[in-house]
């Protein structure tokens, strides 16, 4: 069998350009926010822009973009993460189930930057001190999640001998 009938697209176009969209975008504000003018701000914009698209892509959108097939419920999610420690857990095709949970707490803690340094932008709470640090927070509480990420991305490529990151950019996973 050859290995490209091994092979299933499991992460669409869009879901990946969104993916990586993301990163790049968080990054260049968080490493821009020091840097006179308007580029931390525009960023920020683009972000808020991208999870426009990508949030509801996660109703309407391909069946492994859909948060309803890789968001898994607590009890199922708890028992995966004892197989996970027992080194007895299943392979998902998309996301298991903590990755299906990290996806939304990035998605989640992304969009509560974006909106808190939004916010900072308004007359109302420019200069307002405990926004700044709410967006601060929010800022540090995501790069925590994404070394979290990162880690269970390697776990994971590890664990099930496949690169994760490559199926990010060419969206196919191996069916067996």
């Amino acid at each position: 069998m050859n290995l490209a009938a091994q092979r299933l697209r499991v992460w669409d176009p869009l879901v990946r350009l969104l993916h990586w969209s993301l990163v790049a975008g968080f990054f260049t504000a968080y490493f821009t926010k020091e840097i006179p003018g308007p580029w931390h701000e525009i960023v920020g914009y683009i972000v808020l822009g991208v999870l426009a698209i990508r949030i509801p892509w996660g109703f309407v959108g391909s069946q492994y973009a859909r948060f309803g097939q890789f968001v898994r419920s607590p009890s199922h999610t708890l028992a995966y993460t004892r197989n996970l420690l027992s080194g007895r857990q299943a392979r998902y095709i998309g996301h298991n189930p903590l990755g299906g949970w990290m996806s939304v707490a990035l998605l989640f803690f992304v969009l509560a930057t974006c909106l808190s340094g939004w916010l900072y932008t308004t007359d109302r709470y420019w200069g307002v001190e405990w926004v700044e640090e709410l967006h601060n927070w929010f800022t540090w509480i995501t790069l925590g999640l994404i070394a979290l990420h990162v880690s269970g991305v390697a776990f994971s490529s590890i664990h099930d001998r496949e690169n994760l990151v490559a199926s990010m950019f060419h969206g196919k996973k191996r069916t067996e």
